[in-house]
């Protein structure tokens, strides 16, 4: 059954976009780091295309795949999803605590302003909330952001971080 939603501006109903070529816990992955990019409410066009190359990248083998695969994902990654509805759909502590250090990542990756905190209140709660929603245990927590803090302290570009993570945790499953 295919959803449709009523555009009030438009009042005309728009189609959701076509199941992109990735399986649905790529997607979920990919849907969870981008609802805690937008988690202080913006999401830059320039973070959208950084994220979009890497995840082709990653998800596809070749420059047409990756072409093809970056247009399908842009309207996903331009929709922010509630975390709610999200996290139920992992299957496996391994993808918890993966989606926990992603989340923080993104996070953590650049304030909005100079004068703003690395990571807002906004930002902050989204990832508490996160955090609970996972439902791993304090010690898992603790030990996933020492690894962010160490890798941050080691990384100069957060999504090829992000990227690597992933590719690591694919290759497992």
């Amino acid at each position: 059954m295919a959803l449709s939603f009523d555009s009030v501006e438009t009042g005309m109903t728009v189609q959701p976009p076509p199941p992109p070529s990735i399986s649905p816990a790529q997607m979920t992955l990919l849907r969870i780091v981008a609802t805690m990019a937008w988690s202080d409410g913006h999401l830059a066009d320039e973070e959208v295309d950084v994220m979009l190359d890497q995840f082709s990248h990653l998800f596809a083998t070749d420059a047409g795949q990756q072409a093809a695969l970056r247009v399908e994902l842009r309207d996903y990654m331009m929709q922010n999803i509630p975390l709610d509805e999200l996290v139920p759909l992992l299957t496996s502590v391994e993808e918890r605590e993966l989606v926990l250090k992603l989340g923080y990542q993104v996070i953590s990756a650049s304030a909005r302003t100079p004068a703003e905190a690395l990571i807002n209140q906004d930002e902050a709660d989204a990832y508490q909330h996160l955090v609970n929603l996972l439902g791993l245990e304090d010690d898992v927590v603790q030990r996933v952001e020492q690894e962010n803090a160490q890798a941050a302290l080691s990384s100069d570009n957060l999504i090829t971080h992000m990227a690597t993570e992933l590719r690591r945790f694919l290759n497992r499953h």
